[in-house]
């Protein structure tokens, strides 16, 4: 992204990005701010302004926890029950391992920060736990479904 242009590089940054929007490149939740630093090459402050001027426009709205999404798109629940979903997946069994917050950040479009803390709650209420090795597991599920360990 070139610096120093008069109208100011966060303004070309959020025009590209709701050309990509209008163009359908990007349907859903945005990518991360910190994808978003990677690709335009620019400051998170940058970024954070272009982020503002499009959520001024009622182009996109932010979610805590979840990230951006394009206006009347996307799962707004909050990232611990979207997280906590996965434990209701079919098939999914007590001592089964849990996704890496690697895989959770790709999987769900969230920020490591808040995969991390969608974790912690899901620890703090005993749903999982750490497994073998470095790894973490499927200690019970949630209420609704079969809670016996196997």
């Amino acid at each position: 992204m070139p610096q120093g242009s008069p109208r100011g590089t966060y303004l070309e940054v959020s025009e590209s990005l709701r050309e990509k929007i209008r163009d359908g490149k990007i349907t859903e939740a945005l990518p991360s701010q910190s994808a978003l630093v990677s690709e335009y090459g620019v400051s998170r402050s940058t970024i954070e302004r272009a982020l503002a001027v499009l959520k001024a426009d009622g182009v996109i709205e932010s979610v805590q926890g979840a990230g951006w999404f394009v206006t009347g798109t996307g799962d707004r629940r909050p990232l611990v029950e979207r997280v906590t979903d996965l434990l209701r997946g079919e098939g999914v069994k007590v001592g089964d391992r849990f996704p890496t917050e690697k895989e959770l950040c790709e999987r769900l479009g969230a920020s490591r920060t808040a995969v991390r803390s969608a974790i912690a709650q899901m620890e703090g209420q005993g749903l999982i736990g750490r497994g073998a090795g470095r790894g973490r597991e499927v200690l019970t599920l949630p209420a609704g479904r079969e809670t016996q360990r196997a």
